[in-house]
C-alpha cells in the first residue's frame, strides 16, 4: 500500500468515528409549551382566494356571481341587500371581485359599475352581507398632447398620448374629432405630416384610474394652415370657439359618415358601372354596409324613397337654399315631410342602385345647383361671440395656446389655471 492510499484509509476511519459521536450524541430536551408556542416549521398559504371576472353579455348577475366562486344561497343572500344598483340591469363588461374562502365561504364581492363608481358587498364569519357603495374621487391636473398625422387623427393622438392609457387615447381623439367635424372633414382634408396639439384635463382616481377630461383647448394644422379651438363660457354656457371667436358649431356638418374615407371625389371620372366619363356630381365615401348615415344639418326630408340609379336615397331641404341628397343606401328611417336635426341618423350605407360596392353617395345643391360638398360646407362657419366678450375671449385664448405651444405632457397646473370663464 502506497502512501497516498495509506492517507485516504485514515481519513475515512476518522469521518466515521465523528459520525458515530454525533449519533450517539444525546438530543437536547425542549419543553413541550416551547414546542407549541414555536409554531409549524413550514407556513400555511392564506386560504383566501381573490377572483376577478366579467359579466357576460346576457348572462344574469347571480350566474356571473357563481361562476366568481360563490354558492348560489350566498349569490341570493348578497343581492337580497342590493339597494345601489338594478341587478336585471347591471351591463355586460361589469368587473366582479371576488374574496372566497374554502371553509368559510365568500367574504366580499366588489362591483365595477362604472370607471368611478363602485358597489361592495362584505360579511363577517356567520352574519349578514352589508352593501356599500363608493364613489371614486379624482384629481384633475392639464396636459399637453400632441402627434404628427401619419394615417389618420387617432393615431397621431394614440402615438403622443403617453400621459393616458392606450384606450383612453382613442376616446380623446374621438372627443376631439367632435369638435372639429363642424370644421375639418377628416377623410379628406387631414393629410400626412399634418400635426396635432391638444391641451386636455387628466383626471386620476384613488385607485390609479386616468381618464380624459374636457378638452381645454386645441390646434391642428392642416395643409400649413393652423385650425384653432378652445373652451370658453358666454351666458354660462360652456362651448368651443374658434381662434377668431365664432362657434365651431356651424349650420352643417362636413361629412355624413362619423367614421369614413373618401373614395370618388367631385369632378369627372369614369363610372364603375356604365365605363363612360361622366361628371361626379357629388363624394363618395366607402363604409361597410350598415353604417348610420347622418344628417348633414336641420331640414325637413323632400324625398325618401328609390330614386333610378342612385337606388334608396333621401334628399332633405335645409335653410339658405341647401339640399343634401343620400344615396346607395340599404335602409331609410325617414320619410317624405319628416323634420331632422342636424347628426340624426336618417338611413344606413348599402349598394343599392348603380353600385358595385357598399358606399354612400352624397351630394350638395345649393339653390338647384350641384356644388362641390367640400366647398359648399367649408364656408357655413358658427356664429361669433357677443361683442362684450371680446376682451375676455382674447386674454384667455393668449394664455392658453402660449400653454399649448410648451413641450408635450408638460404638467400646467391645476385645471383651475385653464379655467374657461368668460363671464
Amino acid at each position: 500500500m502506497n502512501a497516498t492510499r495509506k492517507l485516504l484509509v485514515a481519513a475515512g476511519c476518522l469521518g466515521i468515528g465523528a459520525a458515530a459521536i454525533a449519533l450517539g450524541r444525546p438530543v437536547q430536551e425542549r419543553p413541550a409549551a416551547s414546542v407549541l408556542a414555536a409554531g409549524p416549521r413550514v407556513s400555511i398559504a392564506a386560504r383566501w382566494r381573490t377572483r376577478v371576472d366579467t359579466i357576460r353579455r346576457g348572462e344574469p348577475l347571480s350566474v356571473a356571481l357563481e361562476r366568481a366562486g360563490l354558492a348560489p344561497q350566498e349569490a341570493a343572500e348578497a343581492l337580497s341587500v342590493a339597494s345601489a344598483l338594478d341587478p336585471r340591469k347591471v351591463r355586460a363588461g361589469t368587473t366582479i371581485t371576488t374574496k372566497v374562502d374554502p371553509d368559510s365561504g365568500a367574504s366580499e364581492v366588489v362591483l365595477q359599475l362604472a370607471i368611478d363608481r363602485v358597489v361592495r358587498f362584505t360579511r363577517a364569519f356567520g352574519k349578514p352581507w352589508v352593501e356599500q357603495e363608493q364613489t371614486l374621487q379624482w384629481t384633475t391636473d392639464t396636459v399637453v398632447v400632441g402627434g404628427v398625422v401619419t394615417s389618420t387623427l387617432t393615431a397621431a393622438i394614440a402615438g403622443g398620448a403617453e400621459a393616458f392609457p392606450e384606450r383612453q387615447r382613442t376616446e380623446l381623439a374621438y372627443a376631439l374629432a367632435d369638435i372639429l367635424e363642424y370644421r375639418i372633414d377628416l377623410s379628406r382634408d387631414l393629410q400626412k405630416n399634418d400635426s396635432v396639439r391638444v391641451m386636455v384635463e387628466r383626471r386620476t382616481a384613488e385607485n390609479g384610474l386616468v381618464r380624459p377630461g374636457n378638452i381645454i383647448a386645441a390646434r391642428m394644422t392642416v395643409d400649413g394652415k393652423p385650425v384653432e379651438t378652445m373652451r370658453f363660457t358666454q351666458s354660462g354656457r360652456v362651448a368651443y370657439f374658434d381662434g377668431e371667436g365664432k362657434s365651431m358649431r356651424a349650420a352643417f356638418l362636413r361629412a355624413p359618415l362619423a367614421f369614413r374615407r373618401i373614395s370618388s371625389v367631385f369632378g369627372m371620372r369614369r363610372h364603375p358601372i356604365l365605363g363612360t366619363m361622366r361628371r361626379h356630381a357629388g363624394t363618395d365615401y366607402a363604409a361597410a354596409s350598415g353604417t348610420p348615415v347622418r344628417a348633414l344639418g336641420n331640414g325637413r326630408v323632400i324625398f325618401a324613397g328609390w330614386r333610378g340609379g342612385y337606388g334608396k336615397t333621401v334628399e332633405i331641404r335645409h335653410t339658405n337654399g341647401f339640399v343634401t341628397r343620400y344615396g346607395h343606401l340599404r335602409a331609410y328611417n325617414v320619410r317624405s315631410g319628416q323634420p331632422v336635426s342636424i347628426s340624426q341618423t336618417i338611413g344606413q350605407v348599402g349598394s343599392t342602385g348603380l353600385s358595385t360596392a357598399p358606399h354612400l353617395h352624397f351630394e350638395v345643391l345649393v339653390n338647384g345647383v350641384h356644388r362641390d360638398p367640400r366647398v359648399a360646407l367649408r364656408n357655413q362657419s358658427g356664429e361669433p361671440l357677443a361683442a362684450s366678450q371680446r376682451r375676455a375671449f382674447e386674454q384667455l385664448k393668449t394664455r392658453l395656446f402660449a400653454q399649448l405651444d410648451q413641450s408635450s405632457q408638460r404638467l400646467l397646473g391645476r385645471t383651475a389655471a385653464a379655467k374657461p370663464n368668460g363671464d
